[in-house]
C-alpha cells in the first residue's frame, strides 16, 4: 500500500479520536508532517483521499475540518469492538470493514475496551441493550480465559452473529473467529534468520494477548528443529500496560534495559510487531548498534511503521484479503444465515534492509 494511504487510514484514527474528544480540526500538514517524520507532500496526498472519502473539509488558509459521521436511522447497525483505538493496524481494518458492511446495508458502532476486562463487560452490556444486528470483537487479553464468557453466550442465545478478529479466548474456542496464523508467522521468521546464518535469536513479544505466545512458540519451535540452543534470558515479555507507557515515550526504559542487559551476544531479534520494532530499531541505532551488520529486526504486519523508520524493517504481511475485509465478510455472510468457518490467514514475509 502507498505511504500517504497507509497515513490517510491513521489520521481517520485520529480524525475520530478528536472528534471524541470535542475537537473539529485536525493538525496542520507541518505538524502531521512532524510528527510522522515524512515528507509535506505525502500529507498533503494523505490528506486528499480523507476530503475525498468525506472524512475533512479542506478550509482555505484555515485548515482540515474533521466531518461529523451521520448514522442514517433505518440502517443496520453493526458493533465494531477493538481494543485500541490508536493501535496503528486499526484505521486499516476499520476502513475494510466499514467499506463490506455498507455496501450491505449496514453503519457501524466503534468501542474500544482499552484492552481491559473490565471495561468490555461494561461494552458487550450496553450492546446486549442496544438493537444492533452483529458484533465483531477484538477480545481483551485473550491469552488469559475470558471471566466474560455468559455475556458472550448471550449474543448467541439471542442469535445476535458475533465473529472474534485476532484473538480467541481459550475457553470460547467454539466462536467463530478470523485470526493470523501467528503460530506458523513466528516460524517463518526464525527460519528466515536461521537461513541468513543467524543462530543466537532473541525476541520481544505482549504476553496478555494470544497472538504473543503462539508468535513466541512459532519461533522458538523452528530455533530447536534447527538445533539451536534457546536462551530464555534473550525474550522479553511486555503486557498492555508496558504498551501505553512504550508508545507514549515514558516506557522505552524496558526496552533498553533488554538491550543493555539480555543483547550482548545476540545477532537478530524478533519484534511482536511494527510497533515494537520501529522504537527498537530506534533505540539500537542511538547506541552505535548497526542494522543488520550487528543486528537484525525482523517483525509483523507490514505496516506504515515497517517503512519510515531509518532502517525500512522486514516484517510479514498479508496477500488480500486483509483482516477487515475476511472478517466483514465472513460477519456479513453470517448475518445471511450462512454456514461459516473460522478463517486463519497465512503470512507474507517483506524483506527489507534490517535483516
Amino acid at each position: 500500500m502507498a505511504k500517504y494511504r497507509q497515513l490517510a487510514d491513521l489520521l481517520r484514527s485520529d480524525a475520530a479520536k478528536i472528534l471524541r474528544e470535542g475537537g473539529v480540526r485536525l493538525p496542520t500538514e507541518m505538524e502531521i508532517a512532524s510528527s510522522y517524520g515524512i515528507s509535506r507532500q505525502t500529507v498533503r496526498n494523505a490528506l486528499k483521499v480523507l476530503e475525498d472519502d468525506g472524512v475533512i473539509e479542506k478550509r482555505q488558509g484555515s485548515g482540515s475540518y474533521i466531518t461529523p459521521q451521520k448514522q442514517s436511522g433505518d440502517m443496520k447497525q453493526i458493533a465494531v469492538v477493538t481494543t485500541f483505538i490508536d493501535d496503528y493496524i486499526f484505521p486499516t481494518i476499520l476502513h475494510d470493514a466499514q467499506r463490506i458492511f455498507a455496501e450491505n446495508g449496514y453503519s457501524t458502532l466503534i468501542y474500544a475496551t482499552e484492552n481491559s476486562v473490565g471495561r468490555e463487560h461494561e461494552i458487550l452490556t450496553e450492546l446486549l441493550g442496544k438493537s444492533i444486528s452483529a458484533v465483531l470483537i477484538e477480545g481483551s487479553r485473550t491469552a488469559l480465559p475470558t471471566p466474560n464468557s455468559a455475556l458472550f453466550s448471550a449474543f448467541r442465545k439471542r442469535e445476535i452473529p458475533l465473529l472474534f478478529l485476532h484473538g480467541l479466548y481459550p475457553n470460547l474456542h467454539d466462536f467463530p473467529s478470523v485470526l493470523d496464523d501467528n503460530f506458523s508467522g513466528g516460524y517463518q521468521l526464525a527460519e528466515y534468520l536461521i537461513s541468513k546464518g543467524h543462530s543466537r535469536i532473541a525476541g520481544v513479544f505482549k504476553s496478555d494477548d494470544m497472538q504473543g505466545p503462539l508468535r513466541y512458540h512459532g519461533v522458538v519451535s523452528a530455533m530447536t528443529d534447527a538445533g539451536i540452543e534457546i536462551n530464555d534470558s534473550c525474550f522479553c515479555w511486555y503486557d498492555s500496560e508496558d504498551r501505553k507507557a512504550i508508545i507514549s515515550g515514558k516506557g522505552v526504559e524496558r526496552l533498553e534495559r533488554f538491550i543493555s542487559r539480555r543483547l550482548e551476544n545476540v545477532s537478530a531479534v524478533v519484534c511482536y510487531n511494527d510497533e515494537i520494532a520501529y522504537t527498537m530499531v530506534r533505540l539500537l541505532l542511538e547506541i552505535g548498534i548497526r542494522i543488520p551488520e550487528d543486528i537484525a529486526v525482523v517483525s509483523f504486519d507490514n505496516s506504515f511503521y515497517s517503512q519510515i523508520g531509518a532502517v525500512p524493517i522486514t516484517s510479514l504481511g498479508h496477500s488480500v484479503p486483509k483482516s477487515g475485509k475476511a472478517a466483514a465478510e465472513l460477519l456479513v455472510g453470517m448475518l445471511n444465515g450462512k454456514n461459516t468457518e473460522s478463517v486463519l490467514l497465512k503470512w507474507e514475509l517483506i524483506s527489507r534492509a534490517s535483516g
